[in-house]
């Protein structure tokens, strides 16, 4: 059975691709819908659109930079997880009921119904995840993908260095409007590592659309 890691990373990879074919369709409909506007004098000429035409190339591109960078990504997260956790165990409301009033029968019932102990959310740990999360991990995440993507066209090491520079803020508060949400919810809501990347991948669509249209 594959592990978590390759799973997320198989997930992400197909709908990272799938986010790049439909950000190509969008890209082909605004085309043919809204082409170059005519001058009010000129005359029509019946151009026919040239039909929509999958580019594999970015596809590829996309499916191979998050084949790269979901591992790392993945780590990341685990090790936010391990070093804050979000959730921490305390005994539960009727367990401190049951040993006040010295009730052994309902603390046994307890125990084996495994509900003694009970989840609750640490939020000191999850604002610090949360910060180094939109801090770190999104500054690293934007540099790679501008260093990359500028690779990808050709662009040699000094050239992408630019790039990266040109692109990180307009990227990074354009990611603000989206990952914070994303983030904190994932935090605050979902337990797992491996169920925080799911909900990140589907997000990720959305994202993923965004970045191919800024690549085209």
């Amino acid at each position: 059975m594959p592990s978590p890691i390759v799973n997320t990373t198989i997930q992400s990879c197909i709908l990272n691709a799938t986010s790049n074919l439909i950000a190509q369709f969008l890209t082909a409909y605004r085309s043919s819908v809204r082409p170059d506007t005519p001058h009010p004098y000129s005359v029509p000429t019946n151009k026919p659109q040239s039909p929509y035409t999958i580019h594999w190339i970015p596809v590829f591109q996309f499916t191979l930079f998050n084949a790269l960078n979901c591992p790392p990504n993945f780590l990341w997260q685990s090790f936010l997880e391990t070093t804050f956790p979000s959730h921490y165990l305390v005994p539960s409301d009727s367990a401190i009921a049951a040993a006040a009033q010295n009730d052994e029968k309902e603390l046994d019932r307890e125990e084996k119904t495994h509900t003694l102990l009970e989840s609750k959310l640490s939020i000191k740990n999850t604002l610090i995840k949360f910060l180094l999360d939109q801090t770190i991990g999104a500054s690293v995440n934007t540099l790679l993908f501008s260093l990359v993507f500028a690779g990808f066209r050709g662009a040699g090491y000094m050239e992408a260095i630019e790039v990266a520079k040109e692109e990180f803020w307009p990227l990074m508060q354009a990611g603000w409007t989206l990952w914070p949400f994303v983030s904190f919810c994932n935090y605050a809501l979902i337990k797992s590592v491996e169920g925080r990347a799911l909900v990140g991948s589907l997000a990720g669509m959305g994202w993923g659309i965004y970045l191919s249209l800024m690549q085209s």
